[in-house]
């Protein structure tokens, strides 16, 4: 018969076949199964089914294939293959370790993530992959990684900036850190970067990388040391780039102070807007999880929560929506936020000037009206040019111009009295005395003819009619007074 050491060894022998044995060369503790610096070719078998964490780093584990882990490892939530010289990862090797949590693949050979490569991960939190050779990413190689929030790309051959990482409605939704530093960036989306939230900003590190200098970048780093982020802070010696005319590096923030770019000054939140105008001022924390927001506003005010009446009112997102803009509305602006480790205060100034913005359509009617201006004043210069009587047409061809001396004008600006021609003049002493004229008050009505003249030039024809005034007609028309000559 059997003693009790027989059964105990039974025992032990049955659950090590339930549940696993610690495998060869590696030290386990409770759920934690370490086999770091084993020099392994080769992942141990059988694991243990309660393995929760699992360390094969340190080893020279080449390839990881779909069968690493012959049956499923349910409670395995961290796996670290770092420094194995890993250079082949197989698209189904996850499919066994659906509640991964933490996988480090860094410091291996991989030279490329392929298609769907981590889609069986969708609980993954951390993914370390720098300090490989990585560079190609395929754009589906992280999709449906719903829960990832670090993602550590580093020190790698990366000369794309995934962009499908970040742009909202395909970025990753709980994604709080992105490494990309000391890579074979050259230039970057600098508008989609500055569209991007402060608390994601504050993690995306860009440092190492050969960019190019440029404003469009001086401003966001700029930006990000004006708001204390931390991906500028802790780094920002390492933050250089290449000038065009020269290939020693240079410091981005100093590039406001070059003389070949000259690049303005960064201002994190300036929002301009117009009378009657309505604007959103955001709360751009870099505290993600923020218990409060309150604004406060130039005039020190705190606006309340509850919408109101007023112009003014808080968002459900944290940002102030004002309507029907002011002048007086005009000033800074501050968001305080409440975090659960520490506070935060958000600056915008709103800049509103002093007259209203013309929609569209007003736009449309004023240029159809300086067209319209234009084809008029055009038309009236033809008109006058063209279609203005001249004053030389409107004499006849056959009329022969009166002599200036015998018109009325002469007549009344000259006191010297016409002559026909040949006749010498007479002086006033020897001229004879004349008839009276006849007529009403002795005088003749304007346009008459005296009777004594009237004879002289019925004698000498038309020429002498021609040749004589009538200084009493003329003086007829201006004073009752007749002009003595």
């Amino acid at each position: 018969m059997a003693g009790p050491g027989a059964l105990l060894a039974v025992l032990a022998l049955a659950a090590g076949a339930a549940g696993g044995s610690c495998p060869p060369r590696c030290v386990c503790a409770s759920n934690i199964l370490s086999c770091s610096q084993a020099v392994l070719s080769a992942v141990p078998a059988p694991l243990p089914r309660f393995t929760a964490v699992l360390d094969l780093s340190h080893n020279n584990l080449s390839r990881l294939r779909a069968d690493w882990a012959p049956g499923r490892l349910a409670h395995l939530h961290a796996l670290l293959l770092s420094h194995n010289g890993l250079a082949f990862v197989s698209t189904e090797a996850f499919a066994h370790v659906p509640h991964l949590r933490h996988l480090d693949l860094s410091s291996n050979r991989l030279r490329a993530l392929e298609e769907n490569l981590f889609s069986d991960l969708a609980e993954l939190e951390v993914l370390l992959l720098y300090n490989n050779e990585i560079a190609a990413v395929d754009r589906t190689a992280f999709d449906n990684l719903g829960r990832l929030r670090k993602l550590y790309l580093g020190q790698n051959h990366i000369a794309r900036f995934p962009l499908e990482l970040l742009r909202e409605g395909s970025r990753l939704p709980q994604l709080a850190l992105l490494d990309l530093s000391a890579n074979r960036l050259r230039s970057l989306p600098v508008a989609e970067l500055q569209a991007l939230p402060a608390w994601l900003r504050d993690r995306l590190y860009l440092h190492g990388n050969p960019l190019t200098c440029d404003c469009p970048l001086f401003q966001l780093v700029a930006r990000g040391w004006r708001r204390r982020l931390s991906a500028v802070l802790d780094f920002q010696e390492e933050l250089r780039c290449l000038p065009q005319d020269s290939g020693v590096p240079v410091s981005i923030l100093a590039l406001a102070g070059r003389e070949l770019l000259n690049c303005s000054e960064a201002r994190e939140a300036v929002l301009e807007a117009h009378l009657g105008d309505t604007v959103t001022l955001g709360c751009d924390s870099r505290l993600r999880a923020a218990h409060s927001r309150h604004w406060v506003t130039p005039g020190g005010e705190r606006v309340p929560e509850e919408a109101g009446n007023g112009s003014a009112a808080v968002l459900a997102n944290g940002s102030l929506q004002l309507r029907a803009l002011r002048p007086e509305d005009a000033g800074t602006y501050a968001c305080l936020v409440a975090g659960p480790a520490l506070n935060e205060t958000l600056y915008v100034e709103l800049l509103v000037h002093n007259f209203t913005l013309h929609g569209p359509h007003d736009g449309l009617n004023t240029a159809y009206t300086t067209l319209v201006g234009c084809i008029l004043s055009v038309v009236l210069v033809l008109i006058y040019l063209y279609l203005t009587p001249c004053r030389c047409c409107c004499r006849g061809a056959d009329k022969t111009p009166a002599p200036r001396d015998d018109s009325l004008n002469s007549s009344v600006l000259s006191a010297t009295p016409n002559h026909a021609a040949g006749e010498p003049p007479q002086s006033r002493s020897t001229a004879g005395p004349r008839a009276p004229p006849g007529g009403q008050n002795g005088r003749f009505k304007a346009g008459g003819t005296p009777p004594a003249v009237a004879v002289a030039a019925a004698r000498e024809g038309p020429r002498a009619q021609r040749k004589l005034s009538d200084p009493d007609s003329v003086s007829s028309v201006f004073s009752d007074t007749p002009i003595v000559v």
